[in-house]
C-alpha cells in the first residue's frame, strides 16, 4: 500500500488544540527546549519534507512532557522505516525513562517490520505488538496509538491492528526523544515527517491521511 498524506500547518504553537511537530522545521527552530545529537538530516521527496535518521546516534531532544495530565490521547507519526537498522527501534519516548512513558517502536527482520506501541503508567503497562502483522521497508505510513481511558488500539495506515485495555493514570513527569529512547539507545533508522498529539481519542477517519 502506498499513502499520500494530508499534513497540517501548525507547529509548536501553544494557543491550539493539540501539539504538531514538523520534523524540519522542528530541527531547525531556536527553541531551546529542542536539542539535536548526532546529525539527523533534512530531506526533501516526492511525497513530504522531513528529517532522516542514521540509526546510530542521530535523535532529537524535546524538554517538554506533552502528555501531562492527560488520560485520553493520540499519537500519531508519518514515518519511513528503512533497511538494515537494529531489530528493536523507538522512534518516539516521552516520559520516564524507566518509570511512566509512552513509546513507539518497530521491530525490525530483514525485509519487513511491525509495529509496537507501549505505555507504562501508574505501575501497568501494556504492549500492543504482534510479529505476524508486517510491513515492507522503505515506504511512507502513518501509525498512531490511542489511549482512551485505558482502552488502547494501535493503527498502520488508518488500519487498527491491535487493541487492549490496562488500568492507568495519567502520565505526569519526563521530556520526549525522537528517533530513540530517552537513554540513547534502541536508534532508529529512516526518516520522519511529522509528529500529532492530541488531548483525546481520536477515530482514524480523522487521521488526516488519504490511501491511494
Amino acid at each position: 500500500m502506498s499513502c499520500v498524506f494530508i499534513l497540517l500547518s501548525c507547529s509548536l504553537q501553544k494557543n491550539v488544540s493539540y501539539i504538531y511537530w514538523q520534523l524540519p522545521k522542528l530541527i531547525n527552530s531556536k527553541n531551546r527546549e529542542v536539542t539535536k545529537v548526532g546529525c539527523p538530516q533534512n530531506v526533501n521527496d516526492d511525497v513530504v519534507a522531513s528529517v532522516s535518521f542514521d540509526g546510530i546516534d542521530d535523535g532529537i531532544f524535546i524538554d517538554t512532557m506533552p502528555l501531562k495530565g492527560l488520560s485520553s490521547f493520540t499519537v500519531e507519526a508519518v514515518f519511513f522505516p528503512q533497511k538494515e537498522g537494529s531489530f528493536e527501534q523507538r522512534f518516539l519516548h516521552i516520559g520516564e525513562v524507566r518509570g511512566d512513558r509512552i513509546l513507539l517502536e518497530i521491530r525490525a527482520n530483514a525485509d519487513c517490520w511491525y509495529f509496537d506501541s507501549y505505555i507504562c503508567a501508574g505501575g501497568n503497562k501494556i504492549a500492543l505488538i504482534d510479529s505476524l502483522q508486517t510491513h515492507p521497508f522503505d515506504r511512507w505510513y502513518h501509525v498512531a496509538f490511542v489511549v482512551d481511558a485505558g482502552k488502547l488500539a494501535s493503527y498502520v495506515n488508518g488500519n487498527k491492528e491491535l487493541s487492549g485495555s490496562v488500568e492507568i493514570t495519567p502520565l505526569m513527569t519526563g521530556k520526549t526523544s525522537i528517533g530513540m529512547r530517552l537513554n540513547k539507545v534502541s536508534w532508529f533508522k529512516g526518516k520522519i515527517a511529522a509528529i500529532k498529539i492530541s488531548p483525546k481519542a481520536i477515530e482514524p477517519e480523522k487521521f488526516k491521511i488519504l490511501n491511494q
